[in-house]
């Protein structure tokens, strides 16, 4: 993958592989030994069932979505489902 810069993500949609729109990226996580990211963190879709998603959600609701699983980045960052 190309390299982005995390400013051009800030806000960006995120939409599964089978065309739900889960929601907006609101951060990144990434593990502070190796620098490595981990968790993209994404504010649900208001009109997104919960139950439809099998992501794990954070203490603040917002769907915890592993870096892995991310297939492409252009005017939407699209995750593996």
């Amino acid at each position: 993958m190309s390299e982005i810069l995390a400013e051009n993500l800030s806000g960006k949609a995120v939409m599964g592989s089978d065309g739900t729109e889960l929601g907006m990226l609101y951060n990144i996580t990434m593990d502070l030994k190796t620098g490595e990211l981990a968790d993209l963190l994404v504010e649900p879709d208001e009109q997104l069932r919960r139950d439809a998603v099998e992501f794990e959600s954070d203490e603040n609701g917002r769907f915890q979505v592993p870096v892995t699983r991310v297939q492409a980045v252009k005017d939407y960052i699209v995750v593996q489902r």
